[in-house]
């Protein structure tokens, strides 16, 4: 024997009426946002893309800042400096992965200088800003580039070894605290 419960019947219904609107509501004020890009990687097309978003949102009034780690860090040796580090392990990483914005190879299709090369010559030919000049216009509008400390270390690189400009090294924990914060971050 199966004991059903009765469900009880409403025979009124109930009407919930919307909350009288005022004619006139106020904007809410708008949240200021700004950029963050974590830029992780030195190949040569992420740098590129790397700098022209960088110079492109400070270019539109964007606050934008990009954090640099790991091989991302390498591009922004100067281009002078050829071995950095101090132990043969730190000296081998930099000999293998040529530092500094100018000596990028591509994730795919190198060929051993090749592609590089041939992206160049279209850039060139089709107007578009080297990762150099984008990188020197992005710091000219104030887009702060921030070093990871962790990757300075682990590299074993030196203010001295970086581009002028740089900002003072940080930790994850920073870069964490400005994206909960206010920053939309972006990853290259």
């Amino acid at each position: 024997m199966t004991i059903v419960a009765e469900r009880p019947v409403t025979t009124a219904r109930e009407t919930v009426e919307p909350a009288p609107q005022p004619a006139f509501q106020e904007a809410a004020e708008p949240v200021a946002k700004d950029i963050l890009i974590i830029d992780y990687s030195g190949d040569l097309e992420k740098v590129w893309a790397t700098m022209i978003l960088a110079s492109t949102s400070a270019a539109m009034g964007v606050k934008t800042r990009v954090f640099v780690t790991f091989w991302g860090l390498q591009v922004f040796v100067k281009d002078s400096k050829r071995i950095t580090g101090e132990t043969w392990m730190q000296k081998m990483l930099s000999f293998m992965q040529r530092p500094g914005v100018s000596h990028r190879k591509l994730s795919k299709m190198n060929f051993m200088g090749m592609g590089p090369w041939m992206m160049r010559k279209l850039a060139k030919k089709y107007g578009v800003a080297s990762p150099k000049e984008l990188l020197e216009a992005a710091q000219a509008m104030g887009v702060e580039f921030i070093p990871c400390q962790m990757t300075m270390d682990m590299f074993g690189l030196k203010p001295e070894d970086m581009i002028e400009g740089m900002a003072e090294p940080v930790g994850a924990a920073t870069v964490i605290g400005l994206i909960s914060e206010h920053s939309v971050p972006l990853f290259i």
